[in-house]
């Protein structure tokens, strides 16, 4: 009896010093492979569709972040549900670095409060790498609405409750939540038409189809071609590239503030240095001329941030948006 109870007691020191070397080999393995990666092409999984602001920036970050991480950085497309399907397709990646996402701030932070059944919890599945860009939206009529500043347009508006069209690239997106802020504040009716990115948006906004939509920022080249008028800016300062464009605080709706911020995530258990390196391949790009004019075309604003910056910035954008969310009943399927 004595010589089973050592004989068992044997097997379990055994058991734990082989639990021990294998805790001592992850501890060892994973730097080790955090300096050598990355050893195969990297891919960034953009949560829109092509021609929109995740899309543009996405590009723009290309040629500079594969030089920095040594490999290619490819790009897939995976829009849908307001960015839900592109997000889904990185937390249920290997957590290993070859699958990060660039996204809008918005479809972390909003879309749990609109989407009843997300199979993933952004906060908890989702580790924040890097902020890019902030994007400002702009409010852009069609050259047929007979308004030619925020006041006269608020007038149209209720002179046409719920006859007048909005577009924006989805449910919950910074632009749609824009139009409702516009809508609570100016105190009007119009209609919100949802769209699978921000580009298809925008072609049925200049074709005249849609009357207007707040821009994140692929409209401006048609406003200074003359074909969308640029009427405000919803951010609280006015745009470096249009000084003479007045925000909608100036305008009559004090405390207006539709910004969102565009970043890159890495799948939660991701190593830490392979976000740092990944910050880095962000940091370099956003100092490169090419990438800031862009950022600039975008009507955005570049995101210097330290990665605490960028992790708090969550908390802040839920609770800000919180209040607006309930109040208007906005949920998606």
């Amino acid at each position: 009896m004595k010589s089973q109870k050592q004989a068992n007691a044997a097997r379990r020191q055994g058991l734990k010093a082989l639990s021990a070397l294998g805790l001592c080999a992850m501890a060892w393995t994973t730097p080790v492979m955090a300096q050598s990666w990355p050893e195969k092409p990297v891919r960034l999984v953009v949560n829109f569709a092509p021609g929109g602001a995740a899309d543009v920036l996405a590009r723009a970050i290309l040629p500079q972040l594969s030089q920095t991480l040594g490999q290619p950085v490819v790009i897939e497309n995976k829009p849908g549900a307001g960015g839900n399907i592109g997000i889904a397709e990185t937390v249920r990646a290997s957590k290993d670095g070859y699958t990060l996402l660039l996204s809008s701030g918005g479809a972390i932070t909003i879309n749990p409060m609109i989407y009843g059944k997300l199979p993933y919890d952004p906060a908890r599945d989702l580790t924040p790498v890097a902020a890019m860009a902030r994007i400002h939206v702009y409010l852009e009529t069609h050259p047929s609405v007979p308004a030619k500043n925020v006041a006269e347009f608020i007038q149209y508006l209720k002179a046409n409750p719920g006859k007048i069209s909005y577009g924006s690239p989805g449910q919950g997106s910074s632009p749609h939540l824009a139009g409702e802020m516009f809508k609570r504040m100016a105190g009007v009716d119009a209609v919100h038409a949802p769209y699978r990115g921000a580009a298809p948006a925008l072609n049925d906004v200049v074709s005249g189809q849609l009357q207007y939509w707040f821009d994140p920022g692929p409209g401006l080249k048609h406003v200074d071609a003359g074909k969308l008028r640029l009427l405000a800016v919803g951010s609280p300062k006015r745009s470096p590239q249009y000084p003479n464009v007045p925000t909608l605080a100036e305008s009559g709706l004090p405390g207006f503030d539709a910004d969102t911020l565009f970043g890159i995530y890495a799948p939660t258990g991701v190593p830490d240095a392979v976000v740092a390196k990944v910050r880095d391949g962000i940091a370099r790009a956003l100092e490169q001329k090419a990438v800031l004019d862009i950022i600039a075309s975008l009507g955005a604003t570049p995101a210097a941030m330290t990665r605490k910056q960028f992790v708090d910035h969550h908390a802040i954008e839920r609770e800000r948006f919180a209040d607006l969310v309930a109040s208007i009943g906005l949920k998606a399927e």
